[in-house]
């Protein structure tokens, strides 16, 4: 049985300034320096798995160090892709305030990267950064005695929502093609003793940014269809080595048009995976146990799933306080028990090279409140501390 309330977090952390300049580097397609690059990056993990460890962190991930962004990242090991320039969707909600819009773009706070756009054939085409990766952080690991770790990749859906597609005469068939072209990432990770990490912010985040102007109904259509896909490459793998992170965008906006939780669980729970990571701190979201507890006492959520709901807002720089930590979390341990309940954050605190809304050191201080409110959780009865 897992241990109560361990501790992880969705997967990217802030990013050393000299890890960021090696990968806009590296996205622009500039000449560099390969064995720098390499030698930048390996430090980096390094340091971060030592720092996930002197903050408590049970799981432990890279940190997402040698990609620019959660989902960008497959150009450099998928064929069919370019660099473009096509216009962004903006999310819905953040038309309804224009002026704050202008101001988040005068700030700067919004992620700079090229985006790739599909324009031939998807195969693999060079998986030795995903090995350098896998590699990294299991040295790491052994080196800062880390007995557990899990490895982000995008799932499928993810990708073809938002990457455009200017070469596959069909979604379903650009959706199937990146199925089948992840499936080799995916075992490769698991197959290496690292629990993996489908991110899929598409199963939420899209319906306020791709599929704005549709109905639930057609939003819920392509859900399914990239759920499907998920599962397909996904299909060798056992569940219990897989989880899956449900985001509805980690930007600091109003998020009043956030498609509800209960519309996209049915969906959701469709997927092929033993654990949910989902954004549960936020003031959209933290509401939403009422959904958990309700759909569980419906039948509705697998015996053997583990809930990792997010504890820590990724957006601001408040510390949570650990006692308010530990009522998150025994709220979830009274709907699916203790050993079922992860303590997690809503998203990653380095989503982007170079962007973040946490402080860098702040967001370590977070990761430390988290421990210490699962070892409050731990500790106390559950229901104690409600």
């Amino acid at each position: 049985m897992p241990q109560a309330f361990s501790v992880t977090h969705v997967g990217s952390l802030p990013r050393p300034q000299a890890v960021v300049e090696c990968l806009f580097a590296q996205d622009s397609g500039m000449d560099y320096d390969q064995p720098k690059f390499d030698a930048t990056i390996s430090q980096a993990v390094d340091e971060v798995v030592r720092q996930q460890v002197a903050a408590g962190v049970d799981v432990v991930s890279d940190g997402e160090m040698s990609k620019i962004s959660y989902a960008t990242y497959i150009r450099h090991r998928l064929t069919g892709f370019k660099i473009g320039e096509m216009p962004r969707a903006v999310p819905r909600d953040l038309d309804d305030f224009p002026e704050y819009k202008d101001r988040l773009a005068k700030l700067g706070a919004t992620p700079k990267y090229h985006r790739p756009i599909c324009s031939g054939p998807i195969a693999v085409k060079d998986l030795s950064g995903l090995h350098r990766d896998i590699a990294n952080l299991k040295a790491s690991c052994a080196r800062h005695g880390a007995s557990r770790a899990f490895m982000n990749s995008a799932s499928p859906g993810v990708v073809a929502v938002f990457q455009p597609n200017q070469h596959y005469p069909t979604q379903e068939a650009y959706i199937a093609a990146l199925a089948n072209a992840l499936q080799a990432e995916y075992e490769t990770i698991v197959a290496a003793g690292l629990d993996l990490q489908i991110d899929a912010p598409d199963l939420a985040m899209g319906r306020h940014i791709r599929f704005r102007d549709v109905s639930d109904e057609e939003f819920l259509r392509n859900a399914y269809l990239q759920v499907d896909a998920l599962n397909h490459a996904l299909r060798n793998i056992p569940r219990d080595r897989v989880r899956m992170h449900l985001c509805w965008g980690n930007y600091d906006g109003p998020h009043h048009y956030d498609v509800a939780l209960d519309l996209i669980l049915p969906v959701v729970l469709k997927a092929r995976v033993g654990t949910l990571v989902f954004e549960a701190a936020n003031p959209r979201h933290a509401h939403e146990w009422e959904i958990w507890a309700e759909s569980n006492r419906r039948g509705m959520l697998p015996d053997d799933l583990i809930l990792a709901p997010g504890v820590l807002d990724s957006t601001n720089n408040f510390i949570e306080h650990p006692r308010l930590v530990a009522q998150r979390l025994q709220t979830y341990a009274r709907i699916v028990g203790p050993e079922r309940v992860m303590a997690a954050t809503d998203c990653g605190f380095g989503t982007f090279a170079g962007f973040g809304a946490v402080h860098p050191p702040i967001a370590w201080a977070k990761l430390s409140s988290m421990a210490e409110g699962a070892r409050i959780a731990r500790s106390a009865p559950t229901g104690a501390l409600s």
